[in-house]
């Protein structure tokens, strides 16, 4: 007997596995044609089902997302927030955390550094650990080991150094990674020994773990008490994130 498609049709199509209970493999050919032929024209009739498709598949996917990098959060808390090869500007003891995963050629990364300045500059309690994660190319490979160098060489000056660095003209490089470490007194043989004796290879693979666990791909991208913060959003969204914390131990409250 050849399926009702009428009475699917006035039905909707969301009504289809209850009135079609049986598995694909027990129909015949006709009827899988026939049943086929429907839906294609149904679609065709009607292909804004399609965006609706999508949506909810998007939906489901950071859905899925977000759990995920939940969990990441719960489980890697001290190299997120305290990992040995970090340093923390702002207020080292402040009593909410913002981490930034950050690339020095990266050209949102330095239009969004002015937020964070602006951020620890007006709340003298946000501690904001830098989170170095070279993904844009042998440049940044490179700056990054003379940044490493530096933050082991002379942490004091680590914070000027990253300043310098997210402010330069042009791109950033080991050659300008190691110029800006001069004007800070920071002698190029000595970077380039401790580069050699101590390359930032576990700090890399580590930022790289982390960011693969959390479902960070770009930069900046930013850690918040338990969300993940992508892209960059601006000093009134930060703010805000980091009020709701204050209020109520979440970034989204």
């Amino acid at each position: 007997m050849a399926l009702n498609f009428k009475m699917i049709a006035s039905a909707g199509i969301a009504l289809l596995p209850a009135l079609l209970p049986l598995p694909a493999a027990a129909l015949d050919e006709a009827q899988k044609k026939e049943f086929g032929d429907f839906i294609r024209e149904y679609l065709i009739e009607n292909p804004e089902i399609m965006l609706e498709v999508q949506d909810a598949l998007q939906k489901k996917q950071e859905e899925i997302r977000s759990q995920r990098s939940a969990e990441a959060l719960s489980t890697n808390q001290d190299a997120i927030f305290k990992s040995a090869y970090d340093l923390a500007i702002g207020n080292p003891q402040g009593d909410v955390t913002v981490v930034e995963f950050f690339d020095y050629n990266c050209g949102y990364c330095r239009r969004a550094h002015a937020d964070m300045e602006a951020v620890i500059e007006e709340d003298k309690n946000v501690r904001y650990v830098l989170k170095e994660f070279p993904i844009l190319g042998p440049d940044s490979e490179a700056a990054h080991k003379v940044s490493d160098a530096v933050r082991k060489l002379s942490p004091d000056n680590y914070g000027a150094f990253f300043r310098a660095m997210m402010t330069q003209d042009g791109r950033a490089t080991e050659e300008s990674a190691i110029a800006i470490a001069g004007e800070l007194g920071i002698k190029e043989d000595a970077i380039r020994a401790k580069m050699s004796e101590s390359p930032n290879s576990e700090q890399v693979q580590e930022a790289y773990q982390l960011a693969t666990s959390l479902g960070i791909t770009g930069t900046p991208s930013y850690v918040i008490g338990n969300e993940t913060v992508p892209g960059a959003v601006g000093k009134e969204a930060i703010e805000a994130k980091v009020a709701n914390i204050r209020a109520c131990g979440k970034a989204t409250c």
